[in-house]
């Protein structure tokens, strides 16, 4: 009986080991310890920015973003209609209003576009997300962020080491996020990371992500925070990740482009592009996109019986039935978004996967 291919392996053969062994053997186990620090300064300068905020998730690194950023009640920020519920559930949380932009069937990310026609006069911000390969592309949302003094919001949290015409994903904007889930190309199991240039907005995210203490009397609170800390053990398992960022992005393309070679011939379903004019796809997942919703479905249920994993595509958010609960997102439709929603999904794509499993899975959808 042949052995299952998990949709995602994580890779850890560098130094992580010995690194959480030390957190281990000196006791620094919480978030007190001294790999925070380091993995915070040697991620803000691998992506070009001043300072980083080390937390707990990409998720709470969006909370404290947008906060951070005096983003709440009354105001409204763009964003893409296709993407995982973070982004929006923190505009949400914090009380303002997410207003939606179309896909572009060429990257899968926000159409940019679209974009101009959603600022009105109660726009704070835009809300980038860079989407399963490619970044978006930036240069028209910075003219619009400058025209219309907008604050930009940079999620890269499937970006690590990718480049937007050469210069790092992450280093974009007012303000930018990362996650280190398992399926990233640097992980510390669960942690994410707020990257930015201004260093009152960065005393501020450090403040949010540690319950808000004040500097007099830590246990009366002004404000209400968070507790968003990473440990140290997370931390030491990030820095040994991050010393082998150009590896890991090398063997991200080889994986992206045996699939492309192997399945060139698949029929029914549409592969993502190498490349476009301002990036070279990094391949974050391997995506494809069948005909109709029903070969889509087809398609999964045969991998899963063949022990092939696999992950559907993400859901959109005007059809996300918490935010329909809440009024959000009346009537409106996105037809792109919807389309590939419905009918997307990717393949084993993680750093752990061998050429012989991308083999097998290059069959076994051949043979379907």
């Amino acid at each position: 009986m042949s052995q299952p291919i998990p949709v995602n392996t994580p890779l850890l053969n560098g130094n992580e080991l010995k690194y959480v062994t030390e957190c281990i053997e000196t006791g620094w186990i919480s978030s007190e310890g001294p790999f925070i620090a380091q993995f915070e300064q040697k991620l803000s300068a691998e992506v070009g920015r001043v300072h980083g905020i080390a937390v707990s998730n990409g998720s709470a690194a969006l909370d404290i973003a947008v906060k951070a950023l005096g983003i709440g009640t009354g105001d409204e920020v763009i964003l893409p209609a296709f993407t995982i519920i973070s982004p929006a559930q923190s505009i949400v949380s914090a009380g303002a209003t997410p207003a939606l932009v179309d896909t572009d069937p060429n990257t899968w990310n926000m159409d940019v576009n679209q974009i101009a026609s959603k600022i009105t006069s109660k726009t704070k911000a835009i809300l980038v997300v860079h989407i399963y390969g490619f970044p978006v592309d930036m240069d028209p949302v910075l003219a619009l962020c400058k025209e219309h003094n907008l604050f930009l919001i940079e999620d890269a949290a499937e970006m690590h080491g990718q480049t937007y015409k050469g210069k790092k994903c992450g280093s974009f904007g007012d303000i930018s996020t990362f996650s280190f889930y398992p399926n990233k190309h640097i992980t510390t199991g669960e942690g994410g990371m707020v990257l930015c240039n201004d260093d009152a907005i960065a005393e501020r995210c450090r403040k949010l992500r540690n319950l808000a203490f004040e500097a007099g009397r830590r246990f009366v609170h002004k404000e209400i925070g968070w507790n968003y800390r990473m440990t140290n053990l997370q931390a030491a398992l990030g820095l040994a990740q991050l010393e082998r960022l150009d590896q890991h992005i090398l063997r991200k393309r080889e994986i992206g482009k045996r699939y492309l070679n192997g399945l060139k011939d698949l029929k029914g379903f549409e592969l993502p592009k190498e490349s476009v004019s301002y990036a070279d796809n990094i391949y974050w997942v391997f995506g494809l996109i069948g005909e109709t919703q029903a070969s889509t479905e087809r398609m999964i249920g045969y991998l899963t019986k063949k022990k092939i994993g696999t992950r559907p595509f993400f859901w959109c958010m005007h059809e996300q039935p918490v935010f329909q609960q809440m009024g959000f997102f009346k009537n409106e439709k996105y037809p792109e978004a919807e389309r590939i929603a419905r009918n997307g999904f990717y393949i084993p794509s993680g750093l752990g996967l061998t050429n012989e499993e991308i083999d097998i899975v290059i069959y076994t959808l051949l043979h379907a």
